[in-house]
């Protein structure tokens, strides 16, 4: 590992050195000294290199080497997560020392100049790079005590969760959120970025179990080469995408960009190709004896190198400034990463499409892989209901609309089709994604682990649903209070209006709107298991209960004088859409109306589930009855003339 930093962070300096610098240069950024010129590239291919071990390792005690049986973690998985915190520490230390560098490199001021503690805190404030280095650095310290305090499997997927959105402050930096097309450029950006940890970091961590002999390693290797096939199609794919978006294709040979992405693209070729050798040379010999491990060994050092030296390569493309654009850019362009056509029309609504990468792609994986537990269930003979598989569909071409149509393209533009995607979003989606009964399709389709046997995809999803954080999150009222008041606190407690112009916000608000309204409608019509029973009438009041306050907050949007992210609206210089309050209020009466079709829907959904829960109970008390004689039926009869007779010996 020592190794492979050195790797990365040499060819990141001489990188930087032979070709970054002098474009810098050309663009008439001042030289800030030798230390900051080739020290920051060199320390950002170690931080890199850190961020990727970290998920790597976790990645590993999570999902790639099975825990004891009572849930404790084994020796493996014990040791990934103690080096795990290792390497976040490191991250930490890296992204520290990256912050004063930064500001060193943003200035053109020696990093000497810039170490006055005033001096520091107020250049942070205002270089969004230092600013997100800085929140990386806080961010990978609370993962590294997470690590240090976990002796329990059930944590690994939570520190793993959170050693991936430490990641996310510098993948929203940088080139890719600057420019024409920033939106899709961002997008494949953190795709690419998430997809090259959990490879680099994953293989380190496999070798590392393979050289200390653990005891699964074949189970692991066998794991690791699926994620590893997974993420070769998504940095390939999202690498292509950002590439496109970056440098037209006649200046790939033209300009030193574009040399460095052609290098960066054969370094990921025959990283695919060493991959494929090495699945197709330690995967047999590890199913023939689980002690032959020579093969992962050699074949995964060899790969880790090539990683290092392409990490390292990646660092010096990211310092290279990108070709100039060919024309310039409008405010809208500018702002939101595209122009927009004119007023949004019906027409424009449904065919002036923008495929969303985050949300677009994660619609047809997850019909895609439903379609895929359907047909298991059928291949083996056993059914599953049709109108479940409608509704999952649904609930996924929803969410490709709402985000990839043109209803994803104007929504950051005008409030009233940002309102309409929120409603798409939080309440007709989750209603039909809730239905479908994803959940339940895969602990059917799914095959037990075993007895003994290391757990796999089935006992995880049993796990994550039966816990005390999902037991805590589906209580009616919890659930209720983050469904209702996310509204409330995104446009009424002043979020929106501070970051209407901000990608990762409108990001992370879809993925809001989508979960909580999955977990609200879950609670109440879902037909997948949950970790507490909630009885009929408990799923009515939350329905009812939600109501008015959900037509108070149209209400206030419509009552309200002032325009939220005004400031944002104007900017766009968009001359159709000028009258920004009463589009305002447009947006307030879709939010007031959109909850009478939901209502319906829950409604239906709710006496359905009533009258074949009804259903059930007969066949079963008939069932019984047939297998008994009916003996309940005679013991009450039984009991009832007993009393009668009593009652009788009374009167006399």
């Amino acid at each position: 590992m020592a190794i492979a930093g050195g790797v990365a962070a040499v060819v990141a300096a001489l990188v930087v050195g032979l070709s970054a610098a002098h474009a810098l240069s050309l663009l008439g950024i001042p030289d800030p000294g030798p230390l900051t010129t080739y020290g920051l590239p060199a320390l950002r291919a170690l931080a890199d290199l850190s961020a990727a071990l970290t998920v790597g390792a976790l990645l590993f005690a999570a999902f790639l080497a099975p825990p004891q049986p009572g849930g404790l973690l084994d020796v493996g998985g014990y040791r990934a997560v103690r080096r795990a915190s290792y390497f976040a520490v490191a991250w930490a230390c890296c992204a520290a020392l990256l912050v004063p560098l930064t500001v060193s490199d943003t200035t053109g001021q020696p990093v000497g100049d810039v170490l006055r503690p005033e001096q520091l805190w107020r250049a942070i404030d205002q270089i969004d790079l230092a600013e997100a280095w800085r929140t990386t650095a806080v961010f990978a310290l609370i993962v590294a005590v997470g690590c240090r305090i976990a002796l329990r499997w059930r944590w690994t997927p939570v520190l793993f969760g959170a050693s991936v959105v430490t990641m996310m402050p510098l993948a929203l930096t940088g080139h890719s959120s600057s420019g024409g097309s920033h939106d899709v450029a961002t997008n494949s950006l953190i795709l690419h970025l998430v997809a090259a940890a959990v490879w680099v970091g994953g293989l380190f961590a496999v070798l590392a179990y393979a050289m200390r002999g653990g005891a699964h390693t074949g189970l692991a290797a066998r794991r690791f080469s699926l994620v590893a096939t997974v993420a070769f199609v998504v940095i390939g794919v999202s690498g292509v995408i950002n590439s496109w978006v970056r440098v037209p294709a006649d200046e790939l040979f033209d300009t030193t960009y574009g040399r460095l992405v052609l290098a960066k693209a054969a370094a990921l070729l025959i990283l695919g190709c060493v991959g494929f050798l090495q699945r197709r040379a330690a995967l047999p010999a590890l199913a023939a004896d689980p002690r032959s491990r020579g093969a992962l060994i050699r074949f995964g050092g060899v790969e880790a190198l090539i990683f290092a030296a392409t990490m390292g390569l990646a660092v010096g493309l990211g310092r290279t400034p990108p070709p100039a654009p060919r024309s310039i850019p409008t405010p809208a362009e500018v702002e939101l990463g595209y122009d927009l056509a004119g007023p949004p029309t019906a027409t424009r609504l449904l065919v002036d499409w923008r495929f969303d990468l985050i949300f677009g792609t994660a619609a047809i994986v997850l019909a895609v892989l439903y379609l895929l537990g359907v047909r298991r269930l059928r291949a083996r003979g056993d059914s599953w209901p049709v109108g479940r598989t409608l509704a999952w569909l649904s609930g996924c071409a929803v969410l490709l609309l709402a985000t990839s149509s043109g209803i994803g393209r104007y929504s950051p533009a005008m409030f009233s089709v940002h309102m309409g995607q929120h409603m798409a979003l939080s309440m007709l989606a989750p209603i039909l994604l809730a239905l479908g009964g994803a959940v339940t399709l895969a602990l059917r389709a799914l095959p037990p682990s075993g007895r003994d046997a290391p757990p796999g995809p089935r006992e995880w999803i049993l796990a994550a649903v039966h816990n005390p954080v999902s037991r805590v999150l589906t209580h009616p009222i919890v659930a209720s209070v983050i469904f209702v008041g996310g509204f409330y606190a995104l446009y009424m407690g002043g979020i929106y209006d501070s970051f209407v112009d901000s990608h990762a916000a409108h990001l992370l608000m879809n993925i809001h709107f989508l979960l909580s309204g999955y977990l609200f409608y879950w609670v109440v019509i879902g037909i997948d298991p949950k970790p507490r029973q909630v009885e009929p009438l408990t799923k009515l009041a939350m329905v009812f209960g939600s109501l008015p306050f959900h037509a108070f907050f149209g209400i206030a949007l419509m009552s309200m004088t002032t325009v939220m992210g005004g400031w944002f609206f104007r900017g766009l210089g968009l001359d159709w859409h000028s009258d920004l309050l009463a589009d305002q209020r447009t947006g307030g009466s879709f939010a007031w109306a959109s909850g009478e079709i939901p209502l319906v829907v829950v409604m239906l959904a709710l006496l359905v589930q009533w009258s074949r829960s009804d259903a059930r109970l007969a066949k079963r008390t008939d069932r019984a009855a047939d297998r008994d004689n009916d003996a309940e039926l005679s013991a009450h009869n039984a009991m009832y003339a007993e009393l009668a007779k009593r009652d009788r010996e009374v009167r006399k």
